[in-house]
């Protein structure tokens, strides 16, 4: 058996749009993440998921809430948030993309490094896989969220995910068979 995921990004925020890094600041979404939060629930309007799950801040719960409104259980989790930047929060992106590969190890100045993100997500993960054995589900998450992702499951390196430019699309899907 196994767990079916897809992983979506969490809609567009305002720090997004002017090139900050949110970290564990809880931005709300703008008008262009609310729309693109009710595109996400269109693309899976005839679709099932036996959970969604988000990381506890407003950007990933407002965007199940907007998408997919009570259609499916949307469960909140802070392990799914994003990588605490410390002193680094709501820095310009271009800033704080530089210095991703320098944090694998070692944490953000005040905040945690990639290892401790990709921890969180295998606790997460390990849970999932016990409970959730045989169903299918949404993570709605952040860039740390889906590195953990491609990480333990696909067996990506930490350097070449934090070195990598992201790349939007509709949806990655992942089979969670063992961690």
């Amino acid at each position: 058996m196994a767990v079916e995921i897809v992983f979506e990004s969490h809609g567009t925020t305002y720090d997004n749009e002017a090139h900050l890094s949110s970290g564990w600041n809880d931005i709300e979404l703008s008008p262009l993440g609310i729309e693109q939060s009710k595109q996400m629930g269109e693309r899976y309007k005839d679709d099932h998921f036996d959970a969604i799950f988000c990381a506890d801040l407003q950007r990933a719960y407002k965007s199940a809430e907007i998408g997919f409104g009570d259609k499916w259980p949307v469960i909140k989790d802070s392990r799914l948030r994003e990588c605490d930047y410390g002193d680094l929060t709501q820095s310009p992106s271009e800033i704080v993309d530089k210095e991703k590969p320098q944090h694998i190890n070692i944490p953000f100045p005040n905040g945690e490094s990639y290892t401790q993100t990709t921890a969180r997500m295998k606790d997460f993960l390990e849970e999932l896989l016990k409970k959730y054995d045989g169903k299918r589900v949404m993570i709605i998450g952040s860039r740390a969220t889906q590195f953990g992702l491609e990480n333990l499951i696909n067996h990506v390196p930490l350097e070449q995910l934090t070195s990598a430019p992201f790349k939007w699309q509709p949806g990655w899907s992942y089979s969670l068979v063992s961690i």
